[in-house]
């Protein structure tokens, strides 16, 4: 009954319409980013997002297992991405947690949505925060090739070739912190965490890499 009561009192319109700008993409005004998280399903985890003095995105909050075990941010993406978009370049500084880079055509990409959601793991070094006055670490980058987004429904992973993504028909951008990893494997606990805990992932870039930009073969790993 409780997790009844929390679906139905989640306020999903409420954070559309408190959503915070924040992170230029493809040369347009910041997107605007709303919350969504497993109370939509009745679930008890909280996502507190906010934009830094230096106009960094800090996605955090607190994970509650007990009924749910995700949250997440989104924006509705200005323009399309380019037919040669061939991946995405993203500046961070995580806290050792493994988050998830989505895209969605607007449809949601959950169980119950149209079309899948479109996935791709964001493993985290556990960085100083951006207020810390003594922090001289530098940000990780990571390069996120389009073709290593993986569909999936919610927490379920779909088969091997039953879904393509076509970069150009997608809506929604997000960031996702859940109980499972891209293709569907438990994120484990030592990159997720156990029972009820905080998180924080300073996002301070996101760029589009176009087809006649990239130098060489894209390298997926973390730079520090």
């Amino acid at each position: 009954m409780g997790n009844i009561l929390r679906m139905a009192s989640y306020d999903r319109s409420a954070n559309i319409a408190n959503a915070i700008p924040a992170l230029e993409l493809l040369g347009h005004s910041p997107l605007k980013w709303h919350r969504l998280d497993d109370g939509v399903m009745g679930g008890r985890s909280e996502t507190l997002h906010h934009v830094s003095s230096s106009s960094a995105l800090n996605f955090t909050g607190h994970i509650n297992t007990n009924g749910g075990g995700f949250t997440s941010i989104r924006a509705p993406l200005p323009v399309k991405f380019p037919a040669n978009a061939e991946a995405l370049k993203v500046t961070f500084r995580g806290d050792g947690k493994t988050y998830k880079i989505l895209l969605t055509d607007g449809s949601g990409g959950g169980p119950s949505s149209r079309s899948p959601s479109w996935q791709v793991d964001l493993p985290t070094t556990n960085k100083k925060t951006q207020t810390d006055d003594d922090d001289d670490d530098e940000p990780d980058v990571q390069i996120l090739s389009f073709q290593d987004f993986l569909p999936s429904f919610g927490p379920r992973a779909v088969p091997p070739g039953k879904y393509e993504l076509d970069i150009t028909e997608m809506n929604q951008i997000g960031v996702m912190l859940s109980l499972k990893l891209s293709d569907g494997r438990p994120n484990p606990p030592e990159t997720f965490g156990v029972g009820e805990f905080d998180f924080s992932l300073w996002v301070e870039k996101i760029e589009v890499i176009l087809k006649e930009e990239k130098e060489g073969k894209i390298d997926d790993t973390c730079e520090t």
